[in-house]
């Protein structure tokens, strides 16, 4: 199953330079044939209780089937569904406790590097104010010169789980969705601390789905891809990986308490604009346009533009 959450609106997701957009109106949705279904709206006709928001369908036993059961009965609704073209998408997770992101997690990305293949997860985080959603702008600080973009899977916890073992941690997981783990390099490298370079305002779109994991059966071995407007600059499958999903998971829980909605990106495969030769690095700037698209999980695009001040 396809959710997303969305605001009935056809701009796009724009939004004025350096403002980011309220967050607190987000609807639940469900996409389908390229529409989406008014979760609420249809729950209404329907006269059945069926979770609106993420939150309940996390925190119900038979949240997810509910919601199937009442995406079946609105099939033939056509006054609540609206065309995806005519929504403004919101990150597909929009409230996460946690954004754990994990650095050189692919082989060849840790080679382009010029970084030994780590022996434990690199973890290091990002916060919410780094979310942005599929279709959105992404405004980037006048000081930030050297962008990057880079395509990862994204993994969405379903469940509070601590201690997990390695057999049972992908049970903790209710869904995968494409992330960008967008990169400012000269403010990365700044420091020892990876911080800064990771996590200014928009640098962390999420989406357009959130993918259910019945829908994903191998979550290591998807192609991902990555687009610089239009131009292919990644091509790898998740099979690269380290550290697979089930062992990122195990790991983070040994540590801390996940709880639904959590965050773990997965790292991301080479190609990034930091592994070319100096004489080839064209960093991102306004008006680029990087789409991330990983098997099964849809596209995700976001232009680039800079900050007024």
């Amino acid at each position: 199953m396809k959710l997303l959450m969305f605001q009935q609106a056809v701009d796009r997701g724009e939004h004025s330079a350096g403002v980011v957009p309220a967050r607190g109106a987000w609807q639940l949705g469900v996409a389908e044939g390229g529409r989406v279904l008014d979760v609420a709206a249809a729950a209404a006709r329907a006269g059945i209780p069926a979770p609106t928001t993420l939150e309940a369908v996390w925190s119900q036993s038979d949240g997810l089937a509910r919601l199937r059961a009442l995406a079946e009965t609105a099939a033939v609704w056509e006054d609540v569904w609206l065309a995806e073209h005519a929504v403004r998408f919101g990150p597909c997770v929009p409230a996460p406790g946690k954004i754990l992101c994990v650095g050189l997690n692919y082989r060849r990305h840790a080679a382009e590097s010029n970084m030994p293949v780590p022996e434990t997860p690199v973890l290091f985080p990002k916060y919410a104010n780094a979310l942005a959603a599929h279709g959105e702008t992404i405004y980037a600080p006048l000081s930030a010169q050297k962008l990057d973009y880079e395509a990862e899977l994204c993994i969405v916890i379903g469940r509070r789980a601590k201690h997990l073992s390695r057999e049972e941690a992908l049970y903790a997981v209710f869904g995968y969705c494409n992330a960008n783990d967008l990169s400012a390099r000269d403010l990365q490298f700044r420091t020892s601390q990876w911080l800064l370079g990771k996590t200014c305002d928009g640098f962390c779109p999420i989406g357009p789905y959130l993918v259910t994991a019945d829908e994903v059966p191998d979550p290591n071995a998807l192609s991902i891809r990555c687009f610089v407007n239009g131009e292919l600059r990644q091509d790898s499958n998740t099979a690269d990986m380290v550290f697979s999903c089930a062992e990122l998971v195990h790991y983070v829980s040994q540590y801390m308490t996940l709880e639904p909605g959590d965050l773990i990106l997965t790292g991301t495969p080479e190609g990034v604009i930091l592994g070319y030769p100096p004489e080839r690095q064209r960093w991102l700037d306004a008006g680029d346009e990087v789409t991330v698209e990983i098997e099964g999980l849809g596209r995700l695009t976001n232009r680039l533009a800079r900050e007024q001040i």
